[in-house]
């Protein structure tokens, strides 16, 4: 049996389904509503979708990745220096083994 309903109906229904965070599909499928209806009265209406996508973090990690050393060789000599050196600081050692 096809349900009539009225354009504030539609604009009632867009504007839920945005806010329940469903997508289109899901939220024709819960409400036994033909996507394609759902489409068409979005377009009559003149409601366009937001570019704003609602997310939800479900687990927090922080990586820390382990540079290798710096490792300067002259010779028989090898400096190990740590990943981090400041550029300026390397930059000077360079300059005063030259």
């Amino acid at each position: 049996m096809k349900i009539t309903r009225s354009h504030e109906q539609w604009r009632a229904i867009l504007t839920e389904q945005q806010a329940s965070g469903l997508t289109i599909i899901d939220y024709c499928r819960k409400h036994q509503l033909a996507t394609s209806s759902f489409y068409v009265f979005r377009k009559k209406l003149g409601i366009t979708t937001s570019s704003f996508v609602r997310t939800q973090v479900t687990q927090q990690v922080e990586l820390i990745t382990q540079q290798p050393p710096i490792e300067l060789t002259l010779g028989k000599a090898t400096l190990k220096l740590p990943s981090n050196t400041c550029a300026t600081y390397l930059g000077q050692v360079l300059r005063a083994l030259v």
